[in-house]
Order: structure tokens, then C-alpha cells, then sequence
């Protein structure tokens, strides 16, 4: 029996109930900065240049409040934005929040994922925060995105990782099965809950996790919820992940945040170790790195359409005649001491700081015909993401 209606039904009920995520509204724009809806950022990050036009065609998929629909409108401004989700009342605080930050106007669809078909024209840029997860059918969904998908174009997305998430999951069963017949009723749900979490000896493992992981932001309703009585979840490990991502028809790009998935990060005392783990593929080291860091509880990461053209400039001929330009993830400039995309604090060596000045209007060498330093430093700025480099027509 397909119980899709149903399920669906079911989400939007929560949705409408709880909006979700429950980030304040403001008259300003959006604090800080996420790299990742930057269009400029993620291509460079994705094909180590700085994107060939800036006037995309973006789609928040399951915007929910609109948070990252008023990060996109603010980090894109020459992009036109398109935002849908199954909830009208997160829909309406989206639309709230963005005219109060000021964004200009976002096309706003009350639309759910599997009618992306619906959408006239093709994206650029799709984002795809925190919803796959909540289908009852991901591969449908990441599918019906992937046919939006232009060709050349980048997909974001984040879904929940089954390791980290494995304490979440038994709250989730004993909340369902104290509410019993009351299950649906999501603020009954939080009530019980909250009771559970408030009656439970300190040293529970339960209770442990919520308070070293979940306790502040599960203050609010909203995110407890989202997290405890939300009646569709889907939480992958490696393996089915990259089932998932196979049935997109794109290609795989990398993880948006690399640095995890270093294996020298938890085996780096052990060289031994290192050398056998060259022998796995990309996949299987990915999988070895979960199992020995049982905390993660999502995978963010970057899909293409094909072809997608990369650089990695290893060619130091076309490095040199390339033109560099500031990363505008970079907080804390001009100084030697500066926020990287992460918000992890950089100590600029002078040359570094140097060559960074040199940015925006000249080649990498001519800049370095100036400053003492070498092709592998620029490269490791640019591993940084610091930089965006434009190569030589």
C-alpha cells in the first residue's frame, strides 16, 4: 500500500505545527556567513575556479523558515532565487523574514519536492538543507532535483548520518510508544518527551547524549520536535548514501567539509595503519573513517551535472598566468590574522599577507615577481580557500 499521502501529510502537519528551524526573525541581514550558498565559493570549492557568470538561477529545495533562503538572496546578489517547501506556515515566516532582512524578493512556491518538474527552467545552483531525509522516497526526491539540475550546474546536500544519530533514534521509538494512539500529536509528543528527559536518572546514557549534544537549541519546541517526534525519518551510513546518490544521476563531488575525512585525523599515530588503508577505494575509506568516529551525525556534500570542469592547477604554467581574487568568506582583513571559511582563525605568514594585497587586479606572476614565496604556498592558500582564481582565457 502506498502510504506517501499519508506520510506527507503527516510532515506538513508537523511543519505547520512547529516552523521549523525556529532562527529568530531580524530586521537586518543574516549574521555570519556560510560559504556553502555562496555561488562564487562553492564552485571555486568544487572546481577550483571562481564561477564563469554570477546571474544564476538558484533553488532553495524544502526551505522551510527560510533561513537559507535569506543567506542565498544576501550572498548572491546578482541571482534570482526560488524557494519551495510542503509547509504554507513555514512558508509564510519564510516570506516574513526575508522582507524584514531586507532580501529582495525570492519566488516563493508552496511545492513539494517531487513536483520540482513544475518549475519552469533549469538551476544553477540547487540547495537541499536538511529535507531528503524526511521523504518517504529520497531517491524520488533527489531525482525529481537532479532533471532541474543545468548542466555545469552544483547540488548541496545535507542528510542525516545513522551512527551519530543512533541515541535520537531509540528516543524517538520510546516517545512513539508512550504517546500510542496519540502519535501524530506533536505538542502531546514534545510534552512526553520533555517528561522522559526530566524523569530519567542523571547518568542515562539517553540524557547524557540530549545535554552534551542537543541541549541548548532543544530548548525551543521547534527543534525538539524536528528532532524527537518527527513522523518521517531516513537516516543513512556510508553504504546507502552513496545508493542514494548513485540513483541522483549526478556526480559525485566531495564532502563540504573535507577535514573530517582525513584518515590521518584519527590514525595519524599509526603510519602503519595509513599505508594499509591506501589500498581501499574512496568509498570504503569513507566507511572506515565513520566507523572509527562514531559521532557523525550528518553528511553534507556536493553533487554536479556533468560535465562539470575542473581545475586543480597543477600546472604551474596556467597557475602563473591565473588572476587571484579575495574569498569573501575571508572575516578579519586586511590583517595577518584572519577567519577562514570555517571561522578557524589564521596566523598569515608576511609573504602570505603579502600576496594577498597583490590580489584582484594582477596575475599570480606578478604578484609573485613581488613577494618572496612559491607556487606550493599559493596553492596552499588556495587550498584554503582564501582565494579564487580566474584562469587565462
Amino acid at each position: 500500500m502506498d502510504t506517501t499521502p499519508d506520510i506527507s501529510a503527516a510532515v506538513r502537519r508537523l511543519y505547520d505545527t512547529f516552523p521549523f528551524p525556529p532562527d529568530p526573525l531580524s530586521d537586518e541581514p543574516p549574521p555570519g556567513y556560510n560559504w556553502r550558498w555562496s555561488w562564487p565559493d562553492a564552485y571555486n570549492f568544487c572546481t577550483g575556479q571562481k564561477p564563469p557568470k554570477l546571474d544564476i538561477r538558484i533553488l532553495d529545495a524544502g526551505c522551510g523558515t527560510g533561513s537559507s533562503t535569506d543567506y542565498l538572496i544576501h550572498l548572491n546578489p546578482e541571482a534570482s532565487v526560488t524557494a519551495i517547501d510542503l509547509s504554507e506556515g513555514a512558508l509564510k515566516v519564510a516570506q516574513e523574514r526575508c522582507r524584514r532582512s531586507g532580501a529582495r524578493e525570492a519566488d516563493f512556491r508552496h511545492l513539494s519536492l517531487y513536483d520540482a518538474a513544475e518549475l519552469e527552467g533549469e538551476f544553477d545552483l540547487i540547495n537541499c538543507v536538511g529535507v531528503l531525509h524526511h521523504l518517504p522516497d529520497p531517491i524520488r526526491g533527489i531525482q525529481a532535483l537532479a532533471a532541474k539540475l543545468a548542466e555545469g550546474g552544483l547540488m548541496h546536500i545535507f542528510v542525516y548520518a545513522e551512527l551519530g544519530r543512533w541515541e535520537i533514534q531509540l528516543m524517538q521509538r520510546v516517545i512513539a510508544l508512550l504517546q500510542g494512539p496519540k502519535k501524530g500529536d506533536y505538542p502531546d509528543g514534545v510534552k512526553v518527551g520533555r517528561q522522559i528527559f526530566a524523569s530519567l536518572p542523571e547518568n542515562n546514557r539517553l540524557v547524557k547524549y540530549e545535554k552534551q549534544r542537543w541541549a541548548g537549541e532543544n530548548q525551543r519546541d521547534e527543534c525538539f520536535a524536528d528532532m524527537y517526534v518527527h513522523p518521517q525519518e531516513i537516516d543513512y551510513n556510508i553504504e546507502t548514501l552513496f545508493e542514494l546518490i548513485d540513483a541522483s544521476g549526478l556526480e559525485f563531488i566531495g564532502f563540504s567539509n573535507p577535514g573530517y575525512w582525513q584518515l590521518e585525523r584519527l590514525l595519524g599515530k599509526a603510519p602503519e595503519l595509513i599505508e594499509r588503508a591506501q589500498g581501499l577505494t574512496e568509498r570504503e575509506l569513507y566507511r572506515l573513517i565513520e566507523l572509527l568516529d562514531t559521532e557523525i551525525t550528518h553528511y553534507e556534500f556536493f553533487l554536479g551535472k556533468k560535465p562539470v570542469n575542473k581545475i586543480d592547477w597543477s600546472d604551474d604554467k596556467a597557475l602563473l598566468a591565473a588572476i587571484p581574487e579575495l574569498s569573501s568568506c575571508m572575516h578579519g582583513w586586511p590583517s595577518q590574522q584572519v577567519f577562514d571559511c570555517n571561522y578557524q582563525l589564521l596566523n598569515l605568514s608576511s609573504a602570505e599577507f603579502e600576496f594577498l594585497q597583490g590580489c584582484n587586479t594582477k596575475t599570480v606572476g606578478e604578484i609573485l615577481a613581488e613577494v618572496e614565496m612559491g607556487l606550493d604556498e599559493v596553492r596552499s592558500i588556495l587550498s584554503k580557500q582564501l582565494i579564487l582564481l580566474t584562469p587565462k582565457l
